[in-house]
């Protein structure tokens, strides 16, 4: 099986994690602004605990956005050269979608809102389903206000669940956002653990991409400092 270091750093939050042996272990910690100074040694303490160097990896992931710009970039920062540097593939992987995985299997249901706080009274979200239990983005992810979301996918809906930060605006959500909603995780943000398993997955398919081509993704044309 393939080995796959994961890492994000795109909300308050901090962590990394591997995929090994059909098993993910995972460093987390709620750091907020400490990213640059904890994502390093927390990478170098789980591959100690394991034995391995970069050189052993198959691939890199990393948690693309949405979120906080400047926590993207430090992921990409560090992503892009540690794949440069060991010659590894990368694997971008929605935060949106680990938010979605780790809502699912907390809450089983056939569909996840995830939604993170975008600042600047936006949020980011968008809708999964799951297919061979890996979440499947529908339609697109979007950052908008909270009355401004889309809902004619969601009215399709008999329940679903939400999880994300974002939900702390679920009041100003759309009614019938509102009514689909039957189980709420709002201390949810997006963790290596999932992006690595997500990533497992994408491997077994050949989709990656080289070091030169990551690309966050900010959803926004003008990004806010955060």
């Amino acid at each position: 099986m393939a080995i796959i270091l994961a890492l994000d750093t795109s909300t308050e939050a901090c962590s990394c994690a591997l995929a090994i042996n059909g098993m993910i272990e995972e460093e987390f910690e709620y750091c907020p602004r400490q990213h640059a100074q904890k994502i390093l040694p927390m990478i170098h303490s789980l591959m100690a605990k394991h034995s391995l160097d970069f050189a052993q990896m198959d691939a890199i992931a990393f948690g693309r956005g949405p979120g906080s710009f400047t926590g993207l970039r430090i992921a990409a920062g560090v992503t892009q050269g540690i794949a440069f540097a060991a010659e590894l593939p990368v694997i971008p992987v929605s935060t949106l979608a680990a938010i979605a995985l780790n809502a699912q299997q907390s809450i089983p249901a056939t569909h996840v809102l995830s939604c993170l706080d975008a600042r600047v009274d936006e949020i980011y979200w968008g809708l999964f389903g799951f297919e061979d239990e890996l979440p499947v983005l529908l339609d697109q992810e979007y950052l908008c206000k909270p009355e401004q979301m889309k809902t004619e996918f969601i009215e399709e809906l008999a329940t679903m669940t939400a999880g994300g930060n974002g939900l702390q605006f679920s009041t100003r959500f759309p009614a019938v956002v509102q009514n689909k909603i039957a189980g709420s995780l709002p201390e949810l943000l997006p963790r290596a653990g999932q992006i690595a398993k997500i990533a497992a997955a994408l491997w077994a398919r050949k989709i990656f991409i080289a070091a030169d081509e990551i690309s966050p993704v900010y959803l926004r044309e003008q990004v806010t400092r955060q």
